[in-house]
């Protein structure tokens, strides 16, 4: 069967969140052969992200998916109704289309999917229902997550092998497509994504005076603009500036698939929120966490919740690995000194990247959100059919 779907995203964190449900909207298409649409509240913030997206079409193909721009206010009440329909992030739909929900004469599976989160209490809301009053609908929360009783994290069929076939000379053709010099001897390569720091301008101070070449690839946007603030320099995409043995590229706006070649071409990647989070675990390589900042710091109880289970192994291969690897999240995260909690992160490198290769297997082993989802839609479907069987006998 065929399914159709749509997916509601609102732009709330710039590109985190179209980033994911552009991402899922392409793998339910490709590898489950459903008719996907993909509603999108801001279609500038899509565009920077694909530059195939027109921001003067309310309707387009891409790829495909068919994109729709909508808006809580003016929603045509007459669009008609899929077999699934994914609330993304909590967006709220527009009240008509929810109308036009309870009015179909099967009522559509209704999908809130959440942000990701390594908390325990995740587990046991992963998959319940929510029954809306006075109506057919039931409304079921899908959580991404790290363990089987959770969603997985999305990862698309071909990712793993494409990652395992990026070698050398790949990453060489990728640097000099930048414009970027090739590497030198002895040259660490660090990714930078992240939202304001207060811990970067220590950081970049301990790699400006150390012994160690230390390139800096700073993404579009914050980081960018942080480090030209800190270093008191202009750095527009594509310039590149040199102070002690810190070098630092200013990048222009990366593509999804760029992106994830910059994360497999560097050393250790800094990555921030939720989608840059999960690419840089595929990525298989040393990563740092800032996740998105909150009131009363409770981005800092995720921290801790994620930091729980992926260091749950760390102690079995080093006394001082799992240590080092949560002393600098801590410190990159405003609790900790990040000049020596980097110092030894980045002397335990090798070790970091053992470790990470040992959790993207078990990360593997959960399956991907993807399918993970369309699987849980199939079965809510099959229990429907089952008690409507019961009930015409």
């Amino acid at each position: 069967m065929r399914r159709r779907w749509d997916i509601f995203c609102a732009v709330v964190d710039n590109f985190g969140d179209i980033g994911i449900c552009w991402r899922l909207a392409q793998q339910l298409a490709d590898e489950r052969a459903a008719d996907v649409r993909l509603w999108v509240d801001d279609l500038a913030a899509f565009a920077r992200l694909n530059p195939a997206v027109s921001v003067a079409d309310d309707r387009q193909q891409i790829g495909l998916v068919e994109v729709r721009h909508w808006s809580r206010d003016r929603f045509d009440p007459h669009v008609e109704v899929p077999d699934v329909v994914i609330e993304a992030f909590a967006c709220e739909l527009p009240p008509t289309y929810v109308e036009a929900m309870s009015c179909r004469q099967l009522a559509p599976v209704w999908i809130n999917l959440e942000y990701l989160s390594a908390e325990e209490w995740v587990e046991g809301c992963h998959q319940l229902a929510s029954p809306r009053p006075q109506s057919s609908l039931s409304k079921y929360f899908f959580f991404p997550g790290f363990t089987p009783q959770t969603g997985g994290l999305l990862r698309e069929r071909e990712l793993l092998s494409q990652r395992a076939a990026f070698d050398d000379h790949a990453a060489s053709e990728f640097w000099t497509r930048l414009g970027i010099e090739p590497r030198r001897d002895g040259e660490l390569r660090v990714s930078l994504f992240c939202y304001e720091n207060i811990a970067l301008e220590p950081l970049l101070k301990v790699w400006q005076s150390g012994s160690e070449a230390i390139t800096v690839f700073a993404t579009s946007g914050f980081a960018t603009q942080q480090c030209a603030r800190l270093l008191d320099h202009p750095l527009e995409p594509g310039t590149k500036l040199q102070q002690g043995s810190l070098t630092i590229y200013a990048l222009p706006f990366l593509t999804q698939p760029d992106y994830d070649r910059l994360l497999w071409s560097c050393d250790v990647n800094f990555v921030r929120g939720e989608d840059s989070f999960v690419r840089a675990q595929w990525a298989q390589l040393p990563f740092i966490w800032q996740p998105y900042p909150q009131s009363e710091e409770t981005h800092l109880t995720k921290l801790e919740a994620f930091l729980e289970r992926y260091l749950q192994s760390a102690a079995a291969e080093s006394p001082s690995l799992g240590a080092a690897i949560s002393q600098c999240w801590q410190a990159w995260n405003g609790r900790g000194d990040i000049a020596a909690a980097w110092l030894e992160f980045s002397n335990q490198l090798p070790l970091v990247e053992r470790h990470q290769m040992a959790w993207v297997s078990q990360l593997d082993r959960l399956g991907d959100l993807s399918n993970n989802l369309a699987d849980f839609v199939e079965q809510i479907e099959r229990r429907r059919l089952v008690t409507h069987h019961s009930s015409a006998l």
